[in-house]
């Protein structure tokens, strides 16, 4: 993968992408401390016309801008912010991946279900990820910010509500693009191929 130029190039512009939708999302979606995060976006195009792997870098790319900001800038996760929201999106891209190749989406009649299906049931190791990462190793490492954040349980199930419209969203935008003929041959004549060689 490394030494394909072609694949580079679509695992940064769709990490472009993912960090851009965030960073919009942070300015134009945001009410109090909730913010409609949009940036997965780049991860699921990277998977789902890319294959896992793809996915998986994509995600790391992408999870940049929320680390860095939940971590140092808007938030005070530090570090474990830096590296455990990458690793979060990275494992989706993964999944979704994976899920894309068993289940044959782009060569599917029926494409646009079947993203919207892949992309909840690929949100779900993220999800299990986001649950340990907040109830465990940020009670554990950062008492302090579990502590100003007051009920951990709740603050978890606040994200996990909000994560799963966001992933609802998304697989809708997923599965118009995957029934968008127009979009389907640009990604079939520049990248799909990929998926098949990962």
């Amino acid at each position: 993968m490394f030494g394909n130029p072609k694949k580079l190039m679509f695992v940064a512009l769709m990490g472009a992408l993912g960090n851009a939708m965030f960073i919009i999302s942070q300015t134009i979606f945001k009410t109090n401390q909730i913010a409609l995060d949009l940036s997965s976006i780049g991860t699921l195009v990277a998977a789902a016309y890319g294959g896992p792997w793809i996915g998986f870098l994509t995600g790391l790319i992408v999870g940049i801008g929320p680390g860095f900001y939940f971590g140092y800038l808007g938030g005070s996760l530090g570090l474990l912010g830096l590296i455990g929201l990458p690793v979060g999106k990275a494992l989706t891209g993964l999944t979704v991946g994976y899920l894309m190749r068993a289940f044959k989406v782009n060569e599917s009649k029926h494409a646009s279900w079947k993203m919207i299906a892949v992309t909840l049931i690929g949100y779900v190791p993220e999800a299990l990820f986001t649950i340990v990462y907040f109830e465990v190793l940020v009670v554990i490492l950062l008492p302090q910010v579990a502590m100003y954040l007051g009920s951990i349980h709740l603050f978890v199930l606040s994200v996990m509500i909000k994560a799963w419209i966001e992933m609802l969203l998304l697989g809708v935008f997923m599965g118009a693009l995957g029934g968008n003929k127009g979009f389907k041959d640009f990604m079939r004549q520049h990248f799909i191929h990929l998926n098949k060689r990962q």
